[in-house]
């Protein structure tokens, strides 16, 4: 019987991809020429950053950055970048009218808060959650100083409500809602009547002293950073609680929420900040000194509650009517719905907009420079202001510029990667 000649004898040798198919030529082909369309797209965003960079980058390599004015970078040449700016007043910018010789305190603080983030964006060292929740007394103390025991003494406060809500759930009431109600009023009594009196009395025992800076010397990237990471710390869970006051069932709750959020909405937030700098003064005790950076936080961070709250009624809106089904049919309390079924899915499906709101909220506190304090925008209007720099605009806003780039492409990219995390219909 002859051969067959279409019976392989041997096996055929593997051969390499076609070149189109691998490397930076597959990704190329799908994602910038995978049509006539896009190949055109392409070719014109190519030529328009060619004009945007063709005159930018030598303006910018070839930076004077060692004069001492802008008069002369002029004289050495005028066609590129005066950066000299930046070198004599960079430590302005980031620490504002911050003591120079304290200029470590907020330094610390700064490291200390990626320290204290670090257990929250990552679950693998959650285990360092308890210094999470030392950071903001730690914070406060260090940048403004006085004595340690009167930051302490609230961390005591709280931990004495905490722990009498444990023993009396437990062991005397065993009812959830008046243990709650009881550690909140012995918390209460004891910052109305001891808390004063044994943080002086620790003081005198233990002096732990930092020089006090006012608010009113607080600037720069610092300023920014204090006004935009306590509204997003302090907006997340308040959001959650207004988004779920509005579908309440009981009438008072939601009518409470749903004016609070409408109003908050429709006023700009450069009104809101008019208000804490000018108006509140006039409701406060004559007298009392309500701070600045204290006030401005509180508003930026009820403005910011608003728009969070709208972005989780959105997700809890998006969950089918088989969530809250399976939930009650589990004999579960509405609390327990919430923390277990409802709420994580609601955050999971809200992410885009909840990172899309801080960011938001951290590129808005470039307004308080309208109310005298001076941030990096307001800083640099102030540095142009002096004769030494008058004339100085894109070196200056440049700078500030790419610092907020930085915080706010850093949220953007661990929001992509939760999402990547959290994703489960693969």
């Amino acid at each position: 019987m002859s051969k067959l000649a279409y019976v392989r004898e041997k096996e055929i040798p593997q051969s390499a991809p076609p070149i189109t198919e691998v490397g930076i030529i597959k990704w190329l082909r799908e994602n910038l020429f995978s049509s006539w369309l896009n190949s055109i797209l392409t070719v014109l965003s190519l030529y328009f950053i060619f004009i945007l960079l063709k005159d930018f980058i030598p303006w910018a390599y070839g930076a004077h950055w060692t004069t001492g004015s802008i008069r002369e970078c002029y004289d050495v040449n005028p066609d590129v970048a005066c950066f000299s700016v930046l070198t004599a007043r960079w430590k302005q910018l980031l620490f504002g009218f911050y003591p120079p010789e304290e200029y470590w305190r907020p330094t610390l603080t700064f490291f200390l808060l990626i320290l204290s983030i670090i257990p929250i964006l990552f679950t693998r060292f959650v285990r360092f959650f308890w210094f999470s929740l030392l950071y903001p007394g730690l914070a406060i103390w260090l940048l403004w100083g006085g004595s340690i025991w009167s930051v302490a003494i609230i961390y005591f406060g709280l931990g004495l409500g905490f722990l009498s809500f444990l023993i009396m759930d437990s062991r005397l009431i065993r009812s959830a809602s008046i243990s709650l109600l009881a550690a909140c009023l012995i918390t209460v009594l004891f910052f109305m009547f001891l808390a004063s009196f044994s943080a002086e009395m620790l003081s005198s025992l233990i002096p732990i002293y930092l020089p006090y800076v006012e608010s009113l010397k607080f600037g720069g990237f610092t300023l920014s950073l204090i006004v935009g990471v306590t509204g997003i710390v302090a907006s997340f869970p308040l959001g959650i609680v207004l988004a779920l006051g509005r579908q309440s069932d009981l009438p008072l709750v939601k009518m409470i929420c749903v004016g609070f959020i409408e109003f908050i909405r429709g006023v700009p937030l450069i009104t809101l900040l008019f208000v804490a700098s000018v108006l509140l003064n006039y409701f406060l005790p004559p007298g009392s000194n309500f701070d600045i950076v204290l006030r401005v936080i509180i508003m930026v961070t009820l403005f910011s509650a608003a728009y969070m709250a709208e972005v989780i009624r959105g997700g809890l809106a998006g969950l089918p009517v088989g969530q809250h089904e399976a939930s009650a049919a589990l004999g579960l309390t509405y609390w327990q719905s919430q923390r277990l079924i409802i709420m994580p899915q609601a955050l999971k499906i809200s992410i885009p907009g909840i990172v899309n709101t801080f960011i938001g909220l951290f590129k808005d506190t470039t307004l308080v420079s309208i109310i005298s304090l001076m941030d990096p925008v307001g800083l640099a209007s102030l540095i142009r202001a002096d004769t030494k720099w008058n004339g100085i605009y894109w070196e200056l806003y440049i700078a500030v510029g790419l610092m907020f780039f930085i915080f706010c492409f850093g949220m953007s990219q661990y929001s992509q990667y939760l999402e990547r995390k959290l994703k489960t219909d693969n």
